[in-house]
């Protein structure tokens, strides 16, 4: 399944306010290319599944409230326009109208359920609040927004407007389900959220205090981790290769077995208390953690920061703060329980039986009705904005299969769900693919039903698909590129990353004037923006040819071991290389992995001719968006047509 920048299913605004510096250096992945709309989903959702959303916060006002109007930007009300003798429409693509109706149908399929549950909490605290005599003004709203935006060093209107274009969360959206919910939550649960100084001086002594910097071998079978156990006893100066070459946890394998700096009270506490009992060079027993087994040897020990006197009344009240709202997020549920328990809720949405008993409601609370036609506005005015550009996309697809004669069938769906299955392993003992195990995977990770995950994965794969896959064409060159990145020689290196020019070059001097690998290691730690490496004292996993970094891998095998690369720019960050060393090729004949290779190829070119497709479609296209007029486009066609209609008339007069 496809996954890129078009795909309807990632219609997931960024979870990020202040975004973190770019990861140059993750391990490789493998994707199977676009589908219709949306924006890239991060992490490692599998390709073509609907991306599941966090739940949104809940809201101060009545569930009976509607959407006041915007008139600043017509539509964002999520009302849509009405014309003079029809519905109320929200888009028209290429003359294709989208109706508001059917607009909020999509948003109550896709996100209806959490609409609604943010609803019922949403009436459930202010009843609480109501009964308590609490009561949160605008002001305490107002001045939470500032201390947050504060807190990324923001006006209260650039951080509202970042909140609004990367996560389309509107101001008052924000203000009121979002702030004014969390304030309710902190006052209902005070007396939960007391902070002793004892807990004040162990997050402090986790943030500050001494870290050890260790190596993992992890194995689930204690029969394969023993021999390597006690191999990296005999010879300690093998355990970074046995890592590499043996450990089950890829990401540590691919830098050696190398774990960021664990610190006092951070997570797990045998692996704490084994790694702070090592030596540096020691390796321990082996031990458990949960159903795998570790051995760690330890790196080096690292002393505590100790921050000046002067600032550590301003981090003790940052702690503070930081426990506060980790005790209310647990608060939060224990305070929902109880309200639910004191409560009567009917929740119909989704249940043919009930949906008979209670036709037009969405929920009862209480004895009060939730009305289909609230949550539709709700839902609409939360998602209405995002899921639109995915149902234009969509449309622009459906129109170009019209135009082209061709149609997507069901036999077409199933055989896109059967081969995206076997691609991904999913395989049962005859080899055949095991649908049912991958579909159930797919809505267990994501949450969806199987009617989303088809429409707004599958079938725009495989529309795209149908419209562009003659225009895929494989040479000998794609084959042998695809064989040194899949198969080929790896270079092993040492990176540090630099956010500007300045730095990077005053690193490269102290670098080369003391030119050893342990140094190098200590200036990663130090200076490099980019998490991976900092942490990991430079260590990076090892760049192959062909792996999408250019000029990152011209300068990575162009070195010898021990020599350090220049400057080297990489969109917009600064790196500087030292050459550790080179892998041996995986595998030597290339006709031993043909076939393989073929298919890796076919499904990287059809994946970037369905981009272009995708966006050549949306070039042309004709776009009125009503709930965001800023996205109406005119397209690059219909401009020509315009342009050549005024030399005429120019060439006439």
């Amino acid at each position: 399944m496809r996954v890129t920048r078009w795909t309807l299913a990632l219609l997931v605004a960024s979870q990020c306010v202040a975004g973190a510096p770019a990861v140059l250096f993750g391990q490789d992945q493998v994707g199977r290319g676009p589908a219709v709309g949306g924006s890239p989903q991060a992490g490692a959702a599998k390709p073509g599944v609907t991306a599941k959303l966090t739940a949104t916060p809940t809201s101060s006002r009545s569930i009976t409230d509607k959407p006041t109007a915007n008139n600043a930007n017509p539509g964002a009300d999520g009302q849509g326009a009405s014309t003079p003798s029809g519905p109320a429409l929200v888009a028209i693509v290429n003359g294709q109208q989208i109706t508001l109706q059917d607009l909020a149908n999509q948003c109550v399929m896709h996100h209806g359920e959490e609409v609604l549950e943010n609803m019922v909490n949403r009436y459930l605290i202010l009843q609480a609040c109501q009964e308590r005599k609490i009561e949160i003004t605008k002001k305490d709203v107002d001045d939470e927004i500032a201390r947050i935006a504060s807190k990324f060093n923001l006006s209260v209107a650039m951080y509202l407007k970042l909140l609004e274009n990367e996560r389309n969360i509107l101001p008052e959206y924000y203000a009121s389900d979002i702030v004014w919910p969390m304030l309710a939550l902190r006052a209902l649960s005070k007396e939960m959220l007391q902070v002793s100084p004892q807990e004040i001086d162990r997050a402090f002594q986790s943030e500050f205090g001494p870290k050890v910097q260790v190596r993992m071998i992890a194995c689930k079978d204690l029969t394969k981790i023993q021999p390597l156990h006690q191999q990296a006893t005999d010879n300690p100066d093998l355990f970074k290769t046995l890592a590499r070459d043996h450990s089950e946890d890829p990401a540590s394998a691919s830098v050696e077995g190398l774990l960021p700096p664990i610190r006092r009270g951070g997570g797990d506490d045998i692996v704490e208390q084994v790694a702070f009992g090592l030596q540096p060079g020691q390796v321990s027993k082996i031990f458990q953690v949960g159903d795998i087994n570790v051995v760690l040897q330890c790196v080096r020990h690292l002393p505590p920061a100790n921050p000046p006197a002067a600032q550590l009344a301003e981090i003790q009240t940052r702690i503070k703060a930081e426990l506060e709202e980790e005790k209310l997020r647990g608060s939060a549920e224990t305070i929902y329980t109880e309200l639910r328990n004191r409560s009567q809720i009917i929740s119909v949405l989704g249940k043919p039986e009930l949906q008979q008993q209670y036709p037009g409601i969405a929920a009862v609370i209480n004895g009060q009705n939730v009305t289909m036609a609230v949550l539709e506005q709700e839902c609409v005015k939360r998602f209405g904005i995002k899921l639109l550009e995915g149902e234009i996309n969509r449309k622009l697809v459906e129109d170009a299969l019209n135009k082209s004669g061709k149609a997507v069938s069901q036999a077409d769906v199933d055989e896109e769900i059967r081969s995206t299955a076997a691609y991904y392993g999913y395989l049962q003992a005859d080899g055949s693919a095991d649908i049912q195990r991958w579909i159930a995977d797919v809505l267990r990770d994501q949450g969806k039903s199987v009617e989303v995950y088809i429409r707004d994965a599958v079938w725009p794969t495989v529309a795209l698909k149908k419209l562009c896959a003659d225009q895929v064409q494989i040479t000998e060159d794609d084959v042998q590129r695809q064989f040194e990145a899949n198969f080929g020689q790896r270079a092993e290196v040492l990176a540090v990353v630099f956010s500007n020019q300045r730095t990077a070059q005053e690193v490269w001097e102290m670098a080369r004037n003391k030119n050893t690998e342990q140094f190098f290691g200590e200036l990663a730690n130090q200076y490099s923006v980019e998490p991976s490496s900092r942490a990991n004292f430079g260590k990076v996993p090892p760049l192959r040819k062909h792996g999408g970094q250019a000029n990152l891998e011209k300068a990575a095998f162009a070195l010898k071991p021990g020599e350090m690369s220049g400057i080297i720019e990489i969109g917009g960050q600064y790196v500087i290389l030292r050459c550790q060393g080179f892998t041996q090729p995986v595998v030597q004949d290339i006709n031993a992995v043909r076939e393989d290779l073929v298919k890796d190829v076919h499904e990287k070119k059809l994946s970037k001719e369905m981009d272009a497709t995708m966006a050549k479609l949306f070039a042309d296209a004709q776009i009125t968006n009503i709930l965001n007029p800023k996205k109406s486009r005119i397209g690059n066609a219909e401009t020509q047509a315009s342009l050549d209609e005024l030399k005429k008339s120019q060439v006439n007069r």
